[in-house]
């Protein structure tokens, strides 16, 4: 008769994470097999997190060879190779990972990245922010919106009823911009000044008839074409600002 195996005795797995996950792993582990041990026969997903790799970074896993779910169970001597999302590359035979890709993306972003939210609404891209979010209102909005929650804490994205997520890297908005551009490949999906910068809301051409008592007399005096936001009923007009903003979506946009 075989003897049970002991489920506190410690095992042992190789892992091997690809690309960028390599941000999130200990400086040693980076980019080359580790053994990681283990107790038990946990879910992969568990020991990839507990790498410190959050699972909505990840859309491939391969265990000696063979594809799995977040939901396979680690076994001894396991060979764990975790490879990051991919946008331009066709895995629709392997495992998948989200039941539904988001192509027509929409974001919520954490209370650290206004800034970053403001761009992102600059370019066209809803984006829902507020400084006063809690981490467990970002994750049901998350959810019921299919909105994917752009943060850099990694605890929300370890969240397991979190499915769509980024950790930017960088901490420079602008930077942080261009990474999420190129994650979810949407440099063909720039629609500039059609959001208000401020409230998310949509912007519309308007009648200077329908707002000219609400204009500076210099800027009434100065401009012809406005623009408002039907939420907040903020006013625009391409200004000297609009310049500046203008050569920085060009600058964005050499990046296709």
């Amino acid at each position: 008769m075989q003897k049970a195996a002991d489920p506190l005795q410690k095992h042992r797995a190789l892992f091997r994470f690809y690309e960028e996950l390599n941000d999130f792993i200990p400086l040693e582990n980076r980019k080359k097999r580790f053994i990681y041990f283990f107790n038990g026969n946990p879910a992969i997903k568990d020991a990839i997190e507990a790498n410190g790799v959050p699972h909505t970074e990840v859309d491939l896993i391969l265990v000696n060879g063979r594809s799995v779910g977040f939901d396979y169970q680690l076994q001894q001597d396991d060979d764990v190779a975790v490879y990051p999302v991919f946008e331009s590359m066709d895995i629709s035979k392997v495992t998948k990972l989200r039941r539904l890709p988001l192509r027509n993306p929409t974001f919520i972003l954490d209370v650290h990245l206004g800034k970053l939210a403001r761009l992102l609404r600059l370019f066209g891209f809803d984006s829902l922010y507020r400084n006063d979010f809690t981490d467990p209102q970002i994750i049901r909005i998350a959810k019921q919106e299919r909105r994917i929650i752009i943060t850099r804490d990694r605890g929300i994205l370890k969240n397991s009823s979190v499915t769509h997520g980024f950790y930017p890297r960088s901490t420079n908005p602008r930077e942080q911009l261009l990474q999420v551009l190129q994650r979810f490949d949407l440099f063909s999906q720039l629609h500039p000044f059609q959001r208000c910068i401020s409230c998310n809301g949509k912007i519309h051409k308007v009648d200077k008839s329908q707002i000219v008592e609400k204009l500076p007399p210099k800027v009434a005096a100065s401009y012809d074409v406005f623009f408002r936001c039907q939420h907040c009923r903020k006013i625009y007009w391409q200004g000297s600002h609009f310049e500046k903003l203008s050569e920085y979506v060009q600058h964005v946009k050499n990046f296709l």
